[in-house]
């Protein structure tokens, strides 16, 4: 095997898959094959019990203050639709 003179400051991630791709079908699988338990230490997936739990929607909006009434609602839209131009959809 011949070794390249490439230092470890020379390569970037860029190269690394542009150097698999050089390597012939097999040893591209003996690649992944080393790496496969290397990547599977490194992320590890906690266990459902471990995770946390997203908080509680109810009182997320606790700060904005009370939310307006149905009457209150129904007051704003009746006071919109009165200003609306009625001659647009020809209801007069």
């Amino acid at each position: 095997m011949v070794e390249d003179t490439i230092t470890t400051t020379d390569i970037t991630l860029d190269h690394v898959p542009a150097l698999a791709r050089r390597l012939h079908p097999v040893d591209q699988a003996r690649l992944i094959a080393r790496l496969a338990p290397t990547i599977e230490q490194v992320v590890t997936v906690s266990p459902a019990s471990e995770q946390a739990t997203p908080p509680p929607l109810r009182g997320l909006l606790a700060d904005l203050g009370t939310a307006p009434s149905d009457s209150d609602i129904t007051d704003v839209q009746y006071e919109m639709w009165s200003n609306f131009p009625h001659y647009i959809c020809g209801c007069r």
